[in-house]
Parts: C-alpha cells; sequence; structure tokens
C-alpha cells in the first residue's frame, strides 16, 4: 500500500450477492484502497435474524459503532476487514448493517435528518454526497429488496481502473461523485470553524464542544480519526437529545 493516500471520488455500486461483496473488498484492498475508504450496506446478510432480535428504531445497537472484529464474527468474514462497522434502522430500508466512512456519517451528521425526519432514509445522505436523487432513490429500493450497497473512495487519476475493478465484479448501478465522505476534523479540533460542515450543522455551540472535546481526547489516546469521531458523537448521543430540527442541542435530564 503507498505511504500516502489522497482519495477525492467516490464510487458507489450495487451488488446482489454477498460473496461479490467479500470478493470485491479483497480486490480493492489488494489493489491499495485503505480499509477506512471502503463502505458497505446491506440488510439481507446471512444472521439478519440475529440483528432483527435486539434492533430498535433510532438507536444503534451494542451502544454506537464497533470494530469490524466484533461484526465479522457475526455478518461474515469480510466485515472483520472494515471500520466502524455497525447496525442502524433506516427508514424505508429497516435494520441494515454499515460498515466504512458512511456508517459515522448515518451514526452522526445525517443521523437528525434520518432519524427524525419523514421521507429522508438513505436518500438524502447520498444526494449530500452529491449523487443524483433519482440514483440515489435506486440505491435506497435496492437496498430495501435486500441487496448491497458498495462505496469506495479513491484517487482521481484511479478512477477508472476501480470503476473496471468494481463491473468485473457483478458491479451494477455504478456511480462515480467528484466528492468523498466528509471527515470531522483534519487532525485535532480548537474550534468550531474545524468541523466540517456536515457536522456542525448538527450540533448545537454547547453540543460542539463536547463533540471537540471528546474527539481530541480519543484522538490523542488512539491516533485514529475514525475512532475519534465515533467516540465525540457517542459523547453527544450521551448528553444530548435532538430538537425538531434534527439538531443535537437539549441536554439531557439528569436523573
Amino acid at each position: 500500500m503507498p505511504e500516502t493516500y489522497t482519495a477525492e471520488r467516490t464510487i458507489s455500486s450495487v451488488f446482489k450477492e454477498q460473496k461479490q461483496v467479500d470478493d470485491v473488498i479483497r480486490r480493492l484492498l489488494d489493489r491499495g484502497v485503505p480499509r477506512d475508504h471502503i463502505s458497505v450496506l446491506g440488510r439481507n446478510f446471512q444472521s439478519e435474524t440475529r440483528i432483527a432480535g435486539f434492533i430498535t428504531k433510532k438507536d444503534v445497537i451494542l451502544g454506537g459503532l464497533r470494530t469490524g472484529a466484533i461484526f465479522g464474527s457475526l455478518f461474515g468474514s469480510f466485515l472483520s476487514l472494515l471500520t466502524g462497522v455497525g447496525v442502524l434502522f433506516i427508514p424505508f430500508v429497516g435494520p441494515i448493517v454499515a460498515a466504512g466512512p458512511i456508517s459515522a456519517v448515518l451514526l452522526g451528521a445525517a443521523s437528525g435528518a434520518i432519524a427524525a425526519s419523514a421521507g429522508a432514509g438513505l436518500v438524502s445522505v447520498l444526494t449530500t454526497l452529491g449523487m443524483p436523487e433519482d440514483k440515489a432513490t435506486i440505491y435506497q429500493t435496492r437496498l430495501q429488496a435486500g441487496e448491497f450497497v458498495l462505496m469506495a473512495e479513491v484517487p482521481s487519476d484511479r478512477a477508472g481502473e476501480f470503476q473496471l475493478l468494481l463491473q468485473s465484479a457483478g458491479a451494477e448501478e455504478v456511480h462515480t461523485v467528484d466528492k468523498i465522505f466528509a471527515r470531522p476534523c483534519p487532525g485535532p479540533c480548537n474550534k468550531p470553524e474545524d468541523l466540517s460542515p456536515e457536522v456542525r450543522s448538527h450540533l448545537s455551540a454547547e453540543a460542539q464542544r463536547t463533540f471537540m472535546e471528546r474527539y481530541n481526547v480519543t484522538l490523542a489516546d488512539t491516533s485514529d480519526e475514525f475512532t475519534a469521531e465515533q467516540a465525540a458523537w457517542e459523547a453527544v448521543r450521551q448528553q444530548y437529545d435532538e430538537d425538531d430540527n434534527g439538531v443535537w442541542s437539549k441536554a439531557k435530564v439528569k436523573v
């Protein structure tokens, strides 16, 4: 794997079978795509009945997103290769397993739009990324039907190479946008302006401070931005509730 990897585009695709997803993830990793630049969404995994046993609306089981190793033993070995795996409830789709950068977006920045707004669903997240609404609707419909969405963040000069890789692995509805998922901060967050607009817009001033404090502490401990983002959103969820606009602003009452 190269020492530096600059992702500038996101290639999205749909696969009908889990074994195709397993295969393409390994091929992407072999070609140098870092595991924290690969996202997978699916509801029709082999362990779907186990998922349904402990999922609730507007919530994330097991206290938030966990490492792929934990979920790999439940939902398939390929998840052990990815970061930030969790189970989320998406309107119009139901409980899904989400892995990679999109999982943090679903848990955090877009959680207000998805969990609180009637009619939001996955489409709002994909259109924020730059996907046309009609294409995003197709993705949501096919995910709802039990198929799988895979997204890879890649360098611009290799986009054609990776698009061919996905297509040769059986990908359908392949679509490329000149954007990747927003990360909360480029390093430590020292002021609200350091937060990405997608994150900042869903947090009150007080919740922004909570997010940054937990993010910075976790980043210093782990040197892992993805883990720090998960911890920061979890701190927000523990201390605040969302208002009617999907902004984390209402401090929880301590009992």
